[in-house]
């Protein structure tokens, strides 16, 4: 997970330095601090979302008219829970978190210049395993067979259709967005021969805030 932080860290700065030369009059650097709601719809076992947290950077220059283009870079805690049956058969919500790094490239509509848009586009979305409470990986997962740590190594690569509102003042903006994604997530599990067949979408709602310099 660190290498593909650092990759997409990477990739982030030559799209910024790229943005800067193009749009050197008009761009801004936003900070962002958040949090997201995960939720992971499946029907193989019982999920809940939960609450996590988002930091992050973007660029924000003027592309068109009243158009903008954002680049963006989060890192994110995603966190949800399955219901599972412990010792001696007690149910059990075991939490999941999730560690993910996305890079964003969205168009964004001013409505009202510097104080109100909407975002659409595209996000890419790289993840860690999933982790666990060491005292919780032998609970069995409600309604099937696997243990809870048998669903921890999920798909790697995730890609997300993004919409969203920004609202504010010109350095200080609040950011309200949904993302679902598109590739079957637990895709991965399909080749440890659990005796399942996998198939599960996220969908994430964030709420952040953002700081431009």
């Amino acid at each position: 997970m660190r290498k593909i932080s650092i990759s997409i860290i990477f990739v982030f700065i030559t799209l910024s330095v790229f943005s800067q030369y193009k749009y050197r009059d008009a761009n801004r650097i936003g900070i962002t601090v958040g949090v997201n709601q995960f939720s992971l719809y499946t029907n193989n076992f019982q999920t809940k979302a939960e609450l996590g947290w988002n930091a992050g950077l973007s660029m924000r220059g003027n592309f068109y008219n009243n158009w903008d283009m954002i680049y963006g870079i989060q890192f994110s805690g995603n966190s949800f829970s399955v219901s599972t049956t412990s010792i001696p058969l007690v149910i059990e919500q075991v939490n999941y978190k999730l560690a993910s790094g996305q890079l964003s490239l969205l168009a964004s509509y001013k409505i009202i210049d510097s104080h109100l848009s909407i975002e659409v586009g595209p996000i890419i979305q790289v993840n860690g395993k999933l982790e666990i409470d060491s005292d919780k990986v032998n609970n069995v997962i409600s309604g099937t067979t696997l243990l809870a740590k048998d669903i921890q190594d999920i798909s790697k690569l995730n890609v997300y259709p993004m919409v969203g509102i920004t609202f504010g003042i010109v350095h200080f903006r609040a950011n309200i967005s949904y993302q679902y994604g598109l590739n079957n997530i637990l895709g991965n599990l399909n080749n440890q021969n659990l005796g399942y067949n996998f198939k599960g979408n996220a969908g994430i709602l964030n709420g952040n805030l953002i700081i431009y310099l």
